[in-house]
């Protein structure tokens, strides 16, 4: 994927880039920002708007909300009308988190995090958990689902989610699972440029807020990916020449 904007659409053309993996961005959106909020901005939109889309009043559960993707889909999240719950992985980023969307945060370290969701819920558990951790919340976040709940789980950062009997979603209220990824929701040049026009649309009108909170040059390439890897990150990350 690639975008035309500045240096980096001299960048697509130059490389050969396919044209129907190129989107268009409007004037006013900097090279940082669409670094920064292209492919997290996009993975929050077809989750929030196609994936389990996201109706006023409900209240779910996105993982990792301090995070870049966090981030954006929680302000977005709470744009649409849901009462956003919000997990972290230290109390450093409860602050954070609590500012960009999320009514309530969870820290996931804790052993009771499950239950403190249900506990918000009034037992009744949300339809709704976006889950880009993976292995470390996968079973909590079954739990977290009221009946007919949906998991969507959409990354890997702690590893991979071990096999697992499907009778378990029976057992738990007869849930649905989905393991999604961005390239299935933007196969088209009009699905990936309509995603990204979504995403420019409530960047523009100040509904989501970039943060870019951690900038590497491209020498500190391993220094980032060390960051990352230990859930030390909040934001975006950029990789600078």
């Amino acid at each position: 994927m690639a975008y035309c904007t500045g240096p980096l659409g001299a960048y697509a053309e130059a490389n050969n880039v396919p044209a129907d993996r190129v989107v268009k961005l409007p004037a006013g959106i900097a090279d940082e920002t669409a670094a920064a909020s292209l492919l997290k901005g996009m993975t929050a939109q077809y989750l929030l708007k196609r994936t389990y889309p996201v109706r006023p009043g409900e209240t779910i559960l996105f993982h990792a909300a301090a995070g870049g993707v966090g981030l954006i889909a929680c302000q977005w999240a709470k744009h649409l009308g849901a009462t956003v719950i919000g997990t972290v992985g230290s109390p450093e980023k409860v602050a954070l988190a609590s500012a960009n969307g999320c009514t309530h945060v969870v820290n996931t370290r804790e052993d009771s995090w499950s239950k403190r969701v249900r506990e918000i819920t009034g037992g009744a558990g949300v339809p709704v958990v976006y889950d880009g951790i993976g292995k470390e919340t996968f079973m909590g976040s079954l739990d977290c689902l009221a009946v007919r709940g949906t998991m969507v789980s959409f990354g890997n950062a702690s590893g991979a989610v071990p096999p697992f009997e499907p009778g378990l979603l029976s057992s738990k209220g007869s849930l649905y699972l989905t393991r999604p990824t961005l390239f299935h929701y933007t196969r088209t040049a009009k699905e990936l440029q309509g995603t990204a026009d979504d995403l420019c649309d409530v960047i523009q009108s100040g509904v989501v807020k970039i943060a870019i909170h951690q900038r590497f040059r491209l020498s500190e390439a391993r220094q980032a990916h060390e960051a990352l890897h230990s859930r030390a990150t909040t934001g975006a990350t950029l990789l600078i020449p």
